[in-house]
């Protein structure tokens, strides 16, 4: 944490940086807790507090970016599957976001109509420490997103986190991958 905050510090501090933008869900609900990790920390907790309140999760720059992209998102013909991770929908309590963003850029998104709240079995090093009742909540995961695709596979699986992406993926043959990939790949200029 605090080898993270001495590189980023500088650039927020100087004004070229306005926030750190984290592309990982896991990854960004720990650093938005650097400054009430590190609180009793003489010499980094201010450091700490600062980066964590200049932390964004990608899905949070959405709404600004949509504008800027409408008319640059080539259509997508069948739809996705998406798992909000965990760590975003209730460590960092951002609900919705990307579904709004992508949807809102001509996107289909399903989520499992059940149990989309709940965890897919990664929930960090979970999956390594319990694989067994992390496969049993993958697959419980994977069998209601599919049931939001009674016709066939989804085009992909898409998520917010690598750990779920990668937990995801080794129990389907269909491809998980992170939002902004698609997004970036649809981009037509």
């Amino acid at each position: 944490m605090r080898t993270n905050i001495d590189a980023w510090l500088p650039y927020l501090e100087s004004g070229e940086a306005e926030c750190i933008v984290m592309n990982a869900s896991g990854c960004g609900v720990t650093v938005k807790e650097y400054g009430h990790l590190l609180r009793h920390d003489p010499a980094y907790a201010d450091k700490a507090a600062k980066v964590s309140a200049a932390t964004r999760d990608l899905s949070e720059l959405l709404p600004e970016l949509v504008p800027l992209l409408q008319g640059k998102v080539k259509a997508q013909g069948q739809p996705f599957a998406y798992h909000p991770p965990c760590t975003l929908q209730h460590g960092q309590q951002l609900r919705g976001g990307v579904e709004q963003g992508l949807a809102a850029l001509g996107f289909e998104l399903r989520l499992a109509a059940s149990e989309s709240h709940l965890c897919c079995g990664s929930a960090g090093t979970y999956s390594v420490l319990e694989p067994e009742t992390a496969h049993q909540l993958r697959d419980r995961k994977l069998a209601h997103l599919q049931e939001a695709f009674p016709n066939g596979a989804p085009q992909a699986i898409l998520s917010a986190n690598i750990g779920c992406i990668t937990h995801l993926q080794s129990g389907t043959d269909t491809p998980v991958r992170h939002w902004i990939e698609v997004l970036d790949e649809a981009l037509t200029s």
